[in-house]
């Protein structure tokens, strides 16, 4: 990881405080059937825009799909008058079905994810028998981000942070003064992201998140995910670096690596696999694509028996 994606990302915040850049407006939707939240981030000067980390509706008892929580990004693009230039996912996810293809046949914009998403390819392609016609080169992606890279949505700058750990593949995207973070923390209430999941890691996520509380103290951070912590009544997925350095209950300031790890790798033994992990690795693996239909013109979601 680089050192100098945080400094630019530094800078580039500081610039959006002092009045030099444009700040971010955000529109946040939350699927509570998944506890996800959606982002749609746009430029007030220019208008352009990208979506975070889309849901599609997903009923697992009759294998079905709908658009209804996507619909609602549509309604509010469409209202704002914006322009879609990207549609961003942070990692392939393992708790919902993207709806990033739906949204580009009626929006537009860039499929993106991180380039380590090749790994994740590779061991979920063994994982599901996906065979050789399942590309394992990131090319169902029309963008695979590095770390450090840089692009821009309108007049707002973006620095892309390389944070694995959750899985191998993971991506904060910071735009103007705020971070899209993913599934590497959460409030500070309720603490981090599992690291269980093949190819996750506790000791590089504790590292990943210590390099987002490295950005300065007010920088606001986006959450992918909420599950109301015990005392909490209303989601939330807006903190900042500075109340996660005060009050996050797994690595608040002074919670040693070794410490953390410990934490991580005991409560994730706990843990049941998300409810919607098989169907939505092998659709977010591949771009939010559903597999080839096969030879009725159906496609199929494979339940790998004993294997996760």
């Amino acid at each position: 990881m680089n050192d100098a994606a945080i400094e630019t990302a530094s800078a580039q915040i500081r610039r959006v405080e002092e009045g030099q850049a444009p700040a971010p407006v955000i529109c946040t939707f939350f699927d509570e059937a998944t506890n996800t939240a959606s982002h749609v981030v746009h430029c007030p000067v220019t208008r352009h825009a990208a979506i975070i980390d889309s849901v599609l509706d997903y009923e697992a008892a009759a294998g079905r799909t709908s658009f209804a929580s996507a619909q609602a990004i549509v309604d509010y693009v469409v209202a704002e008058g914006l322009s879609v230039d990207w549609q961003l996912e942070t990692h392939a996810h393992a708790d919902h079905l993207s709806a990033a293809p739906w949204l580009q046949e009626k929006l537009g914009g860039k499929l993106a994810i991180g380039a380590d998403i090749i790994r994740v390819q590779e061991v979920f392609g063994k994982i599901f028998n996906a065979g050789t016609r399942f590309a394992r080169d990131g090319s169902q992606f029309d963008h695979l981000f590095h770390d450090d890279d840089k692009f821009s949505i309108g007049e707002l700058p973006v620095t892309v942070l390389h944070v694995p750990g959750h899985t191998p593949a993971d991506l904060a995207f910071v735009i103007g003064n705020a971070a899209f973070v993913g599934d590497t923390i959460f409030m500070p209430d309720f603490g981090t992201a599992r690291a269980d999941f093949p190819g996750g890691d506790a000791r590089r996520l504790f590292k990943s998140i210590r390099r987002l509380l490295s950005l300065p103290p007010q920088t606001r951070l986006f959450l992918c995910h909420d599950y109301k912590a015990p005392g909490r009544d209303e989601y939330a997925w807006l903190t900042t670096v500075a109340a996660e350095r005060a009050l996050n209950i797994h690595v608040h300031d002074g919670v040693t690596e070794d410490d953390f790890v410990e934490m991580r790798t005991s409560r994730d033994s706990t843990l049941s696999m998300p409810r919607l992990i098989l169907p939505s690795v092998q659709v977010n693996m591949r771009g939010g694509h559903m597999p080839e239909p096969e030879g009725d013109g159906v496609s199929y979601i494979k339940i790998p028996v004993n294997r996760l």
